[in-house]
């Protein structure tokens, strides 16, 4: 399967009223854990390098990483830059084999950040990449506060930039470390009304399991990114295989048995925003 853009999976999801997931990578065991789950699944699937993952590795080796799992993957896999601070890092991005890209201006006024996010998009859909924007602002658990999205500046910025999908703040919180929920179902209704740019919920391992698969069938809401859940299963796990052999030492076969459960936590945050009757 040849690697997918952002839009080649998000467009037939918001159609057929399922969500794709962007599973937030640190490594590489992580990453190839969910090409794994997505193959299992039978469903396509977004890498996501983050700005942890990038402090940690450069995008110039992340990227040919993630293509080497997504060339050889049986499901669509989307390598996708998550929160480019800069033009600059995007091009950087496409330039190591990204085939999606986010741009977040969000902590900028409205016109900043439709005029730099439409900049971005137009280099992007020039390489042949998709483009994501944010609007509105996602806060931080214990951290920056979120600024809900205004949908009339929504319709704005989804008509002025051209992305292909759009991050909103609808009471989704980065960083939430249990299933709270209180998403605002009302004005994800609001910011449907006024736009057909798919939709995308960051934070998504606030929001409960259920909670994500009635948004998934009910909504434009065609992608949740989800790392905190799984990061929890990646500790625990390396909790769980030091404490039952003190003496092991060894890198590979420490961080090889994380990859087991890791991959039964990515399935199921999979499964609950695939088709209905999808999945294995």
């Amino acid at each position: 399967m040849t690697m997918a853009t952002l839009s080649a999976v998000l467009q037939p999801a918001m159609a057929g009223r399922y969500a794709v997931c962007g599973l937030v990578c640190l490594g590489w065991e992580d990453a190839r854990a969910y090409v794994r789950a997505a193959e299992a699944e039978g469903l396509p699937v977004i890498l996501q390098a983050g700005p942890s993952c990038r402090a940690h590795t450069p995008l110039k080796v992340l990227g040919p990483m993630f293509r080497a799992l997504g060339e050889g993957a049986a499901v669509p896999v989307v390598a996708h830059l998550d929160h480019g601070a800069s033009r600059e890092e995007c091009r950087e991005a496409i330039e190591s084999g990204f085939t999606s890209v986010m741009y977040d201006g969000s902590r900028t006024p409205l016109e900043d950040n439709i005029a730099d996010t439409a900049e971005i998009a137009a280099m992007a859909r020039h390489a042949g990449v998709s483009c994501e924007g944010e609007v509105g602002f996602v806060g931080y658990a214990a951290g920056e506060g979120s600024r809900g999205t205004d949908p009339g500046e929504a319709k704005r910025f989804a008509a002025e930039t051209g992305v292909d999908a759009m991050a909103i703040s609808v009471g989704n919180v980065h960083l939430q470390e249990r299933h709270e929920g209180g998403v605002d179902l009302a004005r994800i209704r609001a910011i449907e009304a006024v736009t057909d740019v798919p939709l995308v919920i960051h934070g998504g391992s606030g929001i409960p399991h259920a909670d994500r698969t009635e948004l998934a069938r009910t909504t434009r809401i065609a992608k949740f990114n989800i790392g905190t859940e799984l990061r929890q299963v990646f500790g625990q796990a390396l909790r769980d295989t030091l404490a039952g052999d003190p003496a092991i030492y060894d890198r590979v076969k420490i961080l090889s048995a994380i990859e087991a459960p890791l991959e039964a936590a990515a399935r199921r945050a999979l499964r609950a925003v695939a088709p209905e009757g999808a999945g294995a």
